[in-house]
């Protein structure tokens, strides 16, 4: 299990809407193929990209973008986020 937990925040929030983005803290470990493919089977989509940050308190934070015909806000939905 790489997927942490989502973000809620106001942005992430907004980014679902606007970029069709989710932002999940993820496991220091986990690779971006790793993150692709649990997002990909745990909500039934297709990811466009991951993008990776480590934060500052050393905690690392994925941006999952989903292909266009994928909506961020059903899986938002699924997650209780929006």
């Amino acid at each position: 299990m790489t997927l942490l937990y989502p973000i809620t925040t106001e942005k992430a929030v907004g980014m679902i809407e606007r970029e069709n983005k989710i932002i999940f803290m993820v496991e220091k470990s986990a690779t971006k193929a790793q993150i692709k493919k649990e997002v990909e089977a745990e909500f039934e989509v297709k990811v466009e990209s991951v993008n990776t940050l480590i934060t500052l308190d050393g905690k690392k934070k994925a941006f999952v973008k989903l292909k266009p015909g994928f909506s961020a806000d059903e899986v938002a939905a699924k997650l209780k986020i929006a």
